[in-house]
């Protein structure tokens, strides 16, 4: 508490020291700012009008953009350097120890140990993580039976063979696509789940509350444990544990190559579908307020909402117990003049607790990163208070984002209720034990 404490002040105190100093840098030679911000924007429209193009012209706009960016560039290392890395350091230093005081521990319900935990382990995901950490001989010692995937195995199949053989609790040592599918069998049995953050990015694990850094330390679930109740979501009877795709990440998960060059696959995507000759993607979805709409850049439906935008948080999700989808469609519309050079986007964001798209197409889809094509229409749906799971004691407990505000000024009333001893309660850290989950 008193470290929280501390960390809050430093933050009240940094960040306006590093406003007043930017303000007065600013002052000092306003041209000067006006034209470092001016050529900044301009390189970002540039590039935005390179990346839905192809050929040659893409490359002589990146080409551009890059050349904008070193210009911005040298005119900052030019005089004053000092100066300049010194607001900078301030800002650095006031984000982390905001971020350090928004840091929360919440300690979950104590759950009785099972008699007969099975972990199931890729020995491929995350790089060859489970062999690294020697998982198989960290579950044994903790009375977890380890069961490692072969090329050949059929993960479902090996996971309700061993519930039907007596195993009281589940749990997943792999990517996220592999995790939906072990909680959707232990959420159909109403075993406990735990989930063991040996894949890549293991986004899942993040918003459970689980430490990513700590992979053997996870496995401390099923030892001493605590409980809580989150949701699962399910598209045309397929459960996901994160989110679904559709459009442009969809699209370029889809193609080949795409694993073993991730970002040029999906550069090469955008002017498929964002640019100036593409052909929009047909999905057919209705808006909150009731109203219909064709087509969209990128749908995003999601096991709860994300959190998006320029804010401590972002990307990821305040909660995983509230009970409804996250919906968010990003739509280009057609422009005229100077504003054709890059796409209009326009975001939309919303909760529901079910959610449709109809296509007269079959839809390449992104399901928990995982490639897919699915057959329209598209029905999601919440499962809520589904799934049971067991989180380490010494983890989180809760979203990274579950106490970070959405906007500066909640942040700043955070971090003075922090400075003062007054505790905020953190976003879904209530009602995380006594729920009990329901069968999907």
């Amino acid at each position: 508490m008193v470290r929280r404490r501390l960390l809050a002040v430093a933050a009240l105190l940094l960040l306006p020291l590093a406003v007043l100093n930017a303000v007065g840098y600013a002052a000092d030679d306003p041209q000067d700012a006006f034209g470092v911000f001016l050529t900044l924007s301009l390189a970002v429209l540039v590039a935005g009008f390179g990346l839905v193009r192809r050929g040659v012209l893409r490359w002589i706009a990146l080409l551009l953009a890059a050349m904008l960016a070193l210009g911005v560039l040298e005119v900052l290392l030019d005089r004053r350097v000092v100066e300049r890395l010194i607001i900078a350091g301030m800002f650095w230093l006031a984000i982390s120890a905001a971020v350090a005081a928004f840091a929360i521990h919440v300690p979950l319900p104590k759950a009785a140990r099972p008699r007969r935990p099975v972990l199931f382990i890729n020995p491929r995901s995350g790089g060859g993580k489970a062999e690294r950490f020697k998982l198989a001989d960290e579950a044994k010692t903790r009375g977890i039976e380890p069961v490692e995937l072969r090329p050949d195995d059929d993960l479902a199949t090996l996971v309700t063979a061993a519930a039907d053989d007596g195993a009281d609790a589940l749990a997943m040592a792999g990517g996220d696509g592999s995790q939906a599918i072990v909680a959707a069998i232990a959420a159909e049995r109403g075993l406990p789940y735990a989930c063991i953050p040996a894949g890549t990015r293991n986004h899942f694990a993040l918003d459970l509350g689980v430490d990513r850094d700590d992979v053997v330390g996870a496995l401390e679930a099923f030892v001493d444990g605590g409980e809580r109740v989150v949701d699962l979501a399910e598209v045309n009877g397929r459960v996901f544990v994160n989110n679904v795709s559709l459009g442009l990440y969809a699209t370029a998960v889809q193609r080949d190559g795409y694993r073993g060059a991730k970002l040029r696959t999906l550069l090469n995507t955008v002017p498929d579908v964002m640019g100036p000759a593409a052909r929009p993607p047909d999905l057919r979805w209705t808006g909150p307020h009731g109203r219909s709409h064709l087509s969209g850049t990128v749908i995003l439906v999601s096991n709860n909402r994300y959190r998006f935008g320029p804010v401590l948080g972002s990307g990821t999700r305040p909660r995983i117990d509230d009970g409804e989808l996250g919906i968010a469609v990003m739509e280009s519309r057609p422009s005229r003049g100077l504003r054709r050079l890059v796409p209009q986007r326009l975001w939309h964001q919303w909760s529901a607790s079910d959610f449709e798209v109809r296509s007269v197409e079959q839809l390449p889809a992104g399901i928990d990163g995982e490639a897919t094509i699915l057959t329209a229409p598209l029905r999601f749906r919440i499962l809520p208070s589904a799934l049971r799971v067991r989180i380490a004691p010494k983890h989180p407990g809760a979203s990274p984002s579950a106490q970070r505000p959405a906007s500066l000024w909640r942040g700043f009333r955070t971090l003075l209720s922090i400075a003062a001893g007054r505790e905020a309660t953190p976003t879904g850290s209530t009602d995380l034990g006594p729920r009990r989950a329901e069968r999907v």
